[in-house]
């Protein structure tokens, strides 16, 4: 069911909605990681977004990826689930989001290189010189990310 959240939406206004969503990260041999400048908010975030009815967080992060960065990407590990993200749209949707966060690698595709709908640009970002993020749950996320690294570099 295709833009399931539009036709909630339709029926609650922008009254607060807990929704579902999957992130996936991917990073460079430098550990910086691939950001997307949204065009709704114009800040940036990780490639992922909502599920659509039906999916499951897997499926919706390979779907999302795809659509935010022209990248099809395969699973490498599940870095954690986040539920403490509250975001207010500017058309005035509010939402807490529980997110599935995925450390992922590209199998095919080609970055965008072209603003769409969703994606402003795209590009790859130190973990310690983080641009203006979506939310705090963004800024979490990157942070398991980095600890996650760190933890790496001890055990090898």
């Amino acid at each position: 069911m295709a833009n399931y959240i539009k036709e909630v939406r339709t029926l609650v206004g922008h009254k607060p909605m807990i929704l579902n969503a999957s992130a996936g990260v991917i990073a460079n041999d430098h550990h910086e990681v691939l950001l997307n400048l949204r065009t709704d908010t114009h800040n940036w975030s990780l490639p992922g977004g909502y599920l659509e009815y039906g999916e499951t967080f897997a499926t919706a992060m390979i779907r999302e990826y795809k659509e935010d960065a022209g990248l099809d990407v395969a699973l490498v590990k599940s870095l954690g689930i986040f539920d403490q993200g509250f975001t207010e749209y500017p058309n005035g949707d509010v939402t807490q989001v529980i997110s599935q966060l995925y450390l992922v690698k590209p199998v095919g595709g080609h970055t965008l290189e072209q603003a769409t709908d969703e994606t402003l640009d795209l590009k790859y970002w130190s973990l310690d010189d983080l641009p203006p993020l979506l939310n705090q749950q963004t800024a979490d996320m990157l942070a398991a990310v980095k600890a996650y690294f760190n933890q790496l570099k001890v055990e090898s």
